[in-house]
């Protein structure tokens, strides 16, 4: 099975669309959407209801921390994504907001667990961005006999850990629309990228299809119209800021 994996769309509409259509292109039979599904972009609404009828349909849905900040904003935080989470509160509807908040931190599928940050307390939205962090990440599946795979975003960059005959775990950068084979002797540890916010200076989409039977997993880049979704952010009185990381791909 063909399992695509989309994170961190923050609202931007059409880049998960774009993602969408790649993903259905090269044959994805089901999808798993791994968090901060809102947040910075301009179209909470209309990503929300996209999610819930994909998770309808049979799409693994998990909670991010823009997620959960949605839902019960606190206007202490003055961080980046504290300042748009009272706006995305106040246009998403009481349903929307209920059915972030019943999102679950992790899935299990198989040998495969997917998380938002990581699974070392995945509610405290810890960064996996290095080797120490992923071998935390996959030592916190212990308590999980049959784990091979752990997936996750929130970082916004698109890497590969594995542990090798040792305890350390090794760093590997995929070249997107290359699979990379992950045999199922050793275990794994990948960050799939952003959708809807790419962090690395390049301004297209990020998302993975991971196939279950080959144990390979291939990342993806993709072009959309991020001036329009940029346009979409100041449009909304957003700050200009977000629009100019679109286009910036930072």
């Amino acid at each position: 099975m063909k399992l695509a994996l989309l994170s961190d769309i923050h609202a931007n509409l059409q880049a998960f669309d774009a993602c969408l259509a790649h993903a259905q292109a090269v044959g994805a039979q089901r999808y798993a959407l791994l968090g901060d599904l809102v947040g910075y972009g301009a179209d909470p609404v209309a990503v929300v209801q996209r999610v819930i009828q994909m998770a309808g349909e049979g799409a693994i849905v998990l909670k991010g921390n823009h997620d959960e900040m949605a839902v019960m904003p606190d206007g202490a935080n003055k961080t980046l994504g504290g300042s748009t989470a009272d706006w995305t509160h106040a246009q998403l509807d009481a349903e929307q907001r209920a059915y972030l908040d019943a999102l679950p931190l992790t899935h299990r599928e198989d040998t495969t667990l997917l998380v938002h940050a990581s699974v070392d307390s995945p509610g405290r939205w810890r960064y996996v961005d290095d080797e120490r962090s992923a071998g935390a990440s996959l030592d916190a599946c212990a308590d999980q006999p049959g784990v091979h795979y752990v997936f996750g975003g929130h970082v916004h960059q698109q890497m590969l850990y594995y542990r090798g005959t040792g305890r350390g775990l090794m760093k590997f950068a995929p070249t997107p629309g290359v699979p990379v084979p992950m045999p199922r002797h050793r275990q794994w540890v990948a960050t799939i990228g952003s959708v809807g916010q790419p962090r690395d200076g390049d301004p297209r989409a990020m998302y993975a299809v991971f196939d279950m039977s080959a144990a390979q997993v291939t990342f993806h880049r993709v072009p959309y119209d991020y001036q329009s979704a940029a346009a979409a952010i100041r449009a909304a009185g957003l700050p200009e800021y977000f629009a100019k990381r679109l286009e910036d791909g930072r």
